[in-house]
């Protein structure tokens, strides 16, 4: 994905690794004792085959989440059916209809597919979408309130603020559009990062 608000263009945009798995897996053995869990991030994560590493670092006690985009179903339900997640950070990007303008990939199906898995697993996870106000507004944010709803999704629905990190992949700057909280949907708990 190619999402205008990224500010990890850095690793978006890297051919390879700055560090393979045995430097992180080298790492994380200093850290036992320390540290309860790691998380699995991006870019996207899942982007790499993820078993083998996802066993080593259970090896060593160490809970995993999963912060993903939810584009490459196969990955992710076997990492769950395998029980090497612990948890899931689900971004829901955008709506349908302006899925491909936000994230530069027509991948909404395989988005749907891995969100309607997670809600129908027994796995832990969120969904939570980054907002800057000039990208997606009110009727997008509840348009995806919407869809949540009719896929029986219960959780609480994370919104996101967008972060002016002064590098991103659209050199966007902080939104110059309001978002007008009292029109959100009520249907689902929305709660603020």
């Amino acid at each position: 994905m190619r999402c205008d608000y990224c500010y990890n263009k850095d690793i978006v945009f890297a051919k390879y690794g700055t560090y393979s798995y045995q430097d992180i897996l080298d790492f994380l053995k200093t850290r036992v004792g320390c540290l309860d869990a790691v998380v699995l991030s991006g870019g996207e994560a899942t982007s790499y085959n993820l078993i083998e590493f996802c066993k080593d670092i259970k090896q060593l006690g160490f809970l995993i989440k999963l912060d993903t985009n939810g584009v490459n179903y196969d990955s992710i339900k076997e990492l769950v059916e395998y029980n090497l997640i612990d948890y899931i950070a689900l971004d829901y990007k955008a709506p349908k209809y302006k899925f491909y303008k936000i994230t530069k990939l027509n991948r909404y199906n395989q988005f749907t597919k891995t969100l309607d898995f997670l809600i129908d697993s027994n796995i832990e996870f969120e969904v939570r979408t980054t907002l800057h106000n000039d990208l997606l507004d009110v009727d997008d944010i509840n348009a995806i309130i919407c869809d949540l709803k009719e896929r029986n999704y219960t959780n609480k629905y994370y919104l996101q603020k967008f972060l002016d990190t002064g590098t991103n992949i659209g050199n966007l700057k902080d939104s110059t559009n309001s978002f007008d909280e009292e029109k959100l949907s009520n249907s689902l708990e929305v709660i603020w990062r």
